[in-house]
């Protein structure tokens, strides 16, 4: 079989364990077991979450070498675990053609429908904030908030916002609705509602992610993914802190 095809294959199995929320070393693993799978005899792979550095060597003893550019990142657990069950259960004896088209069916695969997750975004929202001590009126809100702004981010993610500017708006959006509410006498307490709704931004898969790379020895993407997790926290309080001060400064009260 073309060593290009078998390198292209195991690049396409990692860049959908990347893209989706995998860590690095899943990638690594993943691509290596394809490659040793379809007869190659050495292969090295070094995986970042912006991209995946792949070598093989044949029987013949010639060197292939790949690299595979990741543009875009989201969260879908369900994906990474079929690529790993389809990975884990390959025959040196499969057809490739078989594998190769179960992986692009698993990459267009479309995600929950938002009818969905939308209103489960609402519901994480009201529970975070009756957890960190709101009333039943503080947690009613939350929900509606929390709808808003998965709605909100829900629709930056179609077209591609840059991550950083859509949590620093995401904050903003659920701060500003927070206070107005209150401002309404919807509820007595912004800061809960404004703690159980940004919880819905807050880069918790990230962070562990980085955790699990640094302790299987990728120190670059591990450093990488923490950093990225704390410029995101950094968004979300930034935009949080710019709604607080203006309404302060606009005399409408504290929290």
């Amino acid at each position: 079989m073309d060593p290009n095809s078998i390198l292209s294959l195991a690049a396409d199995a990692g860049q959908i364990i990347l893209e989706n929320g995998g860590e690095t070393y899943r990638v690594e693993e993943t691509i290596n077991h394809i490659c040793s799978a379809f007869g190659m005899t050495v292969s090295d792979c070094f995986a970042l979450p912006t991209g995946i550095m792949l070598s093989v060597v044949d029987r013949e003893q010639k060197s292939y070498s790949l690299v595979r550019r990741i543009t875009k990142r989201s969260i879908d657990l369900e994906k990474i675990s079929r690529v790993n069950n389809l990975v884990r259960n390959l025959k040196p004896d499969e057809r490739y053609n078989q594998i190769h088209k179960n992986l692009k069916r698993l990459d267009s695969a479309r995600p929950y429908p938002a009818f969905l997750f939308i209103p489960a975004g609402g519901l994480c929202a009201a529970c975070f904030t009756w957890l960190f001590g709101g009333s039943l009126r503080e947690a009613a809100v939350a929900f509606a908030v929390g709808l808003i702004l998965k709605l909100f981010t829900y629709l930056l993610g179609l077209i591609r916002f840059n991550h950083f500017f859509s949590n620093l708006t995401g904050a903003v959006l659920a701060a500003a609705l927070a206070l107005v509410s209150v401002r309404l006498g919807l509820a007595a307490k912004a800061d809960m509602i404004i703690i159980g709704s940004i919880m819905l931004l807050v880069p918790g898969i990230l962070i562990v992610n980085s955790i699990r790379d640094i302790m299987a020895g990728d120190l670059v993407a591990g450093v990488a993914r923490l950093v990225e997790a704390f410029i995101l926290a950094a968004a979300i309080a930034a935009g949080n802190a710019i709604v607080i001060a203006l309404w302060v400064l606009m005399g409408k009260g504290s929290l």
